[in-house]
């Protein structure tokens, strides 16, 4: 026996985005990065570099080290960027509001801060021991207190955040432990450092939506116009679905530009709500929640783009409908137009065997002459004593058979044709 070549891979994935256990007090800074298929090898090496160890797991998205005492990363591969998260412990509140007097901590941002990539989240969170650590940070730092969340996730573990970025380009998360287990710990923060990333990362696709609601509202009224021009019957119809067609491909556009985004903000919004399950979140006196905090913001952006993706594709089939209509009004047309001809061209064969009738009979008629008349001539080559005179009334007798037999001639010799025609 042998392994399947997707076999550690399989199992690598079981092991994605996992946390090493969280320490208490600790600083934990994390981005959220995009990066371009031609940055992704730099980005590898320069995090391979500070590794120092290969993947245990057999997992090729996932990487795990040390950068000084006290500092610990992970760095995780993902379909559209990467994320990097770096773990300061210990460190207490003064070294939480003032990172640059770690050297450890400095010298690992500003390594950070030279990837590759574009950041899409990047969020400082502290993780204190209970949440009287947590009010001393809170009465010292610029949080919003007005668009403060604050909920119990995990069965006793509290979370603050204003969910804004400061002026030093990150948001805030602060975390109490209350006591949690370093690793039930790990698991709920990382669980809530997912549901922000996928939020932002699912938000990307509501500029996308709003940009196209113009262009689908042209598209909107043209159809209209279309539908009145088609019922109206003044226009040609071909030049009717030479401008319905070129909607089509307008809407096909479209819809081939955002469909990339559209699926991928509708996967993460899907995530973002497994993980507000998981949290199973519980709301503070004084605070909004984070179940209200994301139902109210998140979930119309994402009806919006559900929206968009549901008008082109209504749009998209109305088009189809109305062109098929068009259509099949063309063909009923050119049906028409068939069945007349064929009715002309039916006349003109009916009166086409009328006069080929008529000519035969004329035909008999010039032939037995003609043949007469060789009768007539031959009968003049004979002496006239032989004939006794008679020779025109034998003319005469002969018109009848003569033309009789003309005639039983000639219907022979078409009967033979005709039947050789249709043998054919």
């Amino acid at each position: 026996m042998r392994d399947h070549e997707l076999r550690r891979r399989a199992v690598g994935e079981m092991h994605l985005r996992r946390w090493p256990p969280v320490p208490v007090p600790c600083h934990i800074i994390q981005w959220v990065l995009a990066i371009d298929e031609a940055d992704r090898a730099a980005e590898l090496d320069a995090i391979e570099a500070k590794s120092g160890e290969v993947d245990l797991v057999g997992n090729p998205s996932h990487r795990e080290g040390r950068i000084g005492p006290g500092m610990r990363f992970t760095w995780e591969r993902q379909s559209e960027g990467s994320s990097l998260t770096l773990f300061a412990a210990p460190c207490d509140e003064a070294g939480f509001l003032d990172p640059c007097g770690n050297a450890d901590l400095a010298a690992a941002l500003e390594w950070a801060g030279g990837l590759p990539g574009q950041i899409v989240r990047s969020t400082r969170v502290w993780v204190a021991e209970s949440e009287a650590d947590v009010q001393r940070v809170l009465d010292r730092h610029s949080l919003n207190p007005d668009e403060l969340v604050s909920s119990e996730v995990g069965g006793g573990i509290r979370m603050w955040s204003d969910f804004r970025i400061m002026e030093d380009g990150f948001g805030r998360l602060l975390v109490a432990a209350n006591g949690a287990d370093p690793r039930d710990l790990a698991r709920q923060i990382q669980r809530l450092q997912e549901l922000g990333n996928y939020r932002n990362k699912a938000l990307m696709g509501l500029p996308v939506a709003r940009e196209c609601w113009p262009v689908l509202d042209r598209a909107e009224s043209k159809l209209r116009e279309l539908a009145d021009r088609i019922a109206g019957r003044d226009d040609r119809d071909d030049t009717l679905l030479e401008e319905l067609s070129k909607l089509a491909l307008d809407l096909a556009s479209v819809s081939t530009a955002i469909s990339f985004r559209m699926d991928a903000t509708l996967a993460y919004g899907q995530i973002v709500e497994e993980r507000l399950e998981q949290l199973d979140s519980q709301p503070v006196l004084g605070f909004a929640s984070l179940a209200d905090f994301t139902q109210r913001r998140f979930r119309p952006a994402m009806n919006t783009c559900r929206a968009t993706v549901t008008r082109i594709e209504r749009l998209a089939q109305r088009t189809q409908q109305l062109a098929s209509l068009l259509r099949v009004r063309i063909e009923t047309r050119i049906e028409n137009q068939n069945a007349s001809l064929l009715r002309s061209m039916e006349q003109s064969i009916s009166m086409q065997a009328r006069l080929q009738q008529l000519v035969e009979g004329l035909s008999a008629v010039a032939l037995s002459y003609y043949l007469l008349s060789l009768i007539k001539y031959a009968l003049h080559a004979v002496p006239e004593e032989k004939l006794g005179g008679q020779g025109d009334h034998i003319v005469g007798l002969l018109v009848l058979p003569v033309a009789i037999g003309v005639w039983v001639v000639m219907h022979v010799l078409k009967s033979r044709l005709v039947g050789q025609r249709r043998d054919r």
